[in-house]
């Protein structure tokens, strides 16, 4: 059940980017699986830190099942992710999947000077990978797309990686619709992304489709993520934002 699903990259020439966002957001949002209840997930800003003395944004994120899924999946998922100030590189990478009888953990290691990465797993040392550029991985990358402006068939691409490969993929604005929330009524842009490359990354079946609608103004939230799936399709609804001025318990 993956958290996110997006990929973004530099920005375009000429396109000033900016950063919509800081330490204290947060974002609520219930997954449903077709129609049904599944659970809920939390994107989180925390603290500015600091990685090996280099200054550093730290992302984080977590998803868990209802207690009616809790009875035959149960899921209690987390990642963290620490990138550059500029949100254009990875720092450091750390998941913990609990899924079922499931077990995961994986830890990547970012070498800038060196330009490798290291990959270790609950068994220890899993591989490295040679790195060619500034690569983000499955979470940052929403953070990094968030800060580029959108507009209609606009494309964002770059590298991403799980740990195990480096892939380039691409987002593109395909539309503009109205989302209905409990904070009213929003103006979205949507926005789908080339998966065909990373197939190792997000295990996505070879029909599924991915998609993410983005407020379309200076904040760029992203208030819905749907996956369309053989067996039908998960979606996270946002329901509850903090940490931003002016929307949220009721504002937009």
């Amino acid at each position: 059940m993956p958290l996110l699903l997006l990929l973004a990259s530099p920005a375009l020439a000429g396109l000033k980017r900016t950063y919509p966002y800081g330490p204290g957001e947060k974002f609520t949002y219930e997954i449903y699986w077709t129609v049904v209840y599944a659970g809920q997930a939390t994107l989180e800003i925390m603290p500015d830190t600091e990685i090996q003395g280099v200054p550093a944004r730290h992302f984080h994120a977590e998803a868990r099942t209802s207690d009616f899924i809790d009875s035959f999946y149960k899921v209690r998922d987390t990642i963290d992710s620490w990138t550059d100030m500029a949100v254009d590189r990875t720092l450091r990478f750390e998941q913990r999947q609990r899924e079922g009888d499931y077990e995961k953990d994986t830890l990547l290691s970012f070498d800038w000077q060196g330009m490798t990465l290291e990959n270790r797993g609950i068994q220890g040392f899993k591989n490295t990978l040679d790195l060619p550029g500034d690569v983000l991985d499955s979470l940052s990358v929403l953070f990094h797309f968030r800060t580029h402006g959108l507009f209609q068939d606009r494309v964002i691409s770059g590298l991403v990686t799980d740990g195990r490969k480096i892939v380039p993929g691409s987002g593109r604005v395909v539309g503009r619709e109205t989302i209905e929330t409990p904070f009213g009524d929003l103006d979205c842009f949507r926005v789908e992304p080339d998966t065909r490359d990373i197939g190792g990354v997000f295990k996505k079946s070879d029909d599924a489709r991915i998609e993410m609608w983005f407020t379309a103004d200076e904040r760029r939230i992203p208030v819905r993520i749907r996956s369309q799936v053989a067996v039908g399709h998960f979606s996270l609804e946002l329901v509850d934002v903090r940490g931003v001025p002016g929307f949220g318990q009721g504002g937009k």
